[in-house]
Parts: C-alpha cells; sequence; structure tokens
C-alpha cells in the first residue's frame, strides 16, 4: 500500500521537473534522491514510459557523448494532471499537517 503512495508523489514530482526543464532519467534518479526516494531505474524507467503512453510527457532523443538519451517534457495533458495534483497534495498537506503547516515550519 505504502509502495501506491510513494510512486503516486513520485509521478507528480516528475512532472513537475518535466514542467520546468526537459529531463532524462539518470538526472531524475538523482534529484528525487536528493529528496529521500529510493528509486531504483527498474521502477523509474517504466514509470517515464507509462507517462509517456498516457500522454503527459512527450519523449524525445539526442545523442550524449555517443550516447542516446531520451528527454521528456510535460505535455498539456500533463499540466492539466499537474495541477489537479498539486491541488491534491496542497489540501492532503492542510488536512494532515494543519491549516498553518507552511508557517509551523518557518517559525
Amino acid at each position: 500500500m505504502l509502495r501506491d503512495f510513494f510512486l503516486g508523489s513520485i509521478k507528480i514530482h516528475i512532472l513537475w521537473h518535466a514542467s520546468i526543464e526537459p529531463i532524462y532519467g539518470a538526472f531524475l534518479m538523482e534529484e528525487l534522491s536528493s529528496h529521500g526516494y529510493d528509486i531504483s531505474p527498474g521502477t523509474l524507467y517504466p514509470t517515464l514510459k507509462q507517462l509517456h503512453k498516457d500522454g503527459l510527457l512527450r519523449k524525445y532523443e539526442e545523442k550524449v557523448e555517443g550516447k542516446v538519451r531520451k528527454y521528456y517534457v510535460i505535455t498539456e495533458k500533463g499540466k492539466d494532471v499537474l495541477s489537479e495534483g498539486k491541488e491534491q497534495v496542497r489540501e492532503l498537506a492542510e488536512e494532515v499537517l494543519g491549516r498553518d503547516w507552511r508557517n509551523d515550519n518557518h517559525e
């Protein structure tokens, strides 16, 4: 059950980064790790593939240091899903942590 929550938050995190700049697997592994996510390539790459298949990410390839790297950017559909996901995260944080959770963390 906890794995399902974990994957949901990772998907939101991926969409958020893809809304800022093109992303690729190795970058995401490092970025997610810096936020405490212990994600394996066997979880990350199928997740990226599914987000692409669902039309939330667009994929393109570039040659980098002699290897083909797959980059992902958010689509309009992905932006809509990210917006809804952010609202759900906000509501959850306010309910679970209290309405003033942001202020509590900065005092």
